[in-house]
């Protein structure tokens, strides 16, 4: 496995995401932030931590679990109105766009503000039409290879390409 990412470089990718969210978003009463079982939670919790030194409007945290072999289930750690909400949905690999395409699909029977996605890194490689609008590092794959990303202790420690 050929490493793409420290954990140092990695938390300054955080941090920077963080910030790009925050400005964006700035004057918004209130973010969510979906994470993405497994790691994208671990990537959610992070952001929220790092948010809260910039965004001044509530922040709060879900997640999300799916089977990403057959993602017909979609279910969340808890039952929330998302009419006129201010959604963020994070993972950490953005591989085909499969998994954030079914992750949105339960939040378009209701009528949100805004919904943004963010991975910590994303696969130019892509079979569904979904761009991710905040990204920490973005890399050139074929078809074949992989991105594993390493948490550990609820810290990303490394990410690898194979």
């Amino acid at each position: 496995m050929t490493q793409i990412l420290d954990k140092i470089t990695a938390d300054k990718k955080l941090r920077r995401m963080a910030l790009e969210v925050a400005e964006r978003n700035f004057g918004k009463p209130s973010l969510t932030l979906i994470g993405i079982r497994e790691n994208g939670i671990f990537i959610a919790t992070k952001i929220a931590e790092y948010l809260k030194e910039s965004f001044p409007g509530e922040i709060s945290v879900l997640s999300l679990s799916l089977d990403k072999k057959n993602p017909a289930t979609v279910t969340f750690s808890e039952t929330v109105n998302w009419n006129q909400a201010n959604i963020l949905l994070i993972d950490d690999v953005a591989n085909s766009g499969r998994t954030m395409l079914y992750a949105l699909k339960p939040l378009l029977e209701f009528y949100p503000a805004q919904i943004q996605t963010l991975a910590l890194v994303e696969r130019t490689y892509k079979q569904f039409p979904i761009a991710m609008d905040y990204v920490g590092l973005s890399v050139a794959t074929t078809q074949a290879q992989h991105i594993v990303v390493e948490v550990v202790n609820g810290e990303v420690v490394s990410a690898g390409m194979q």
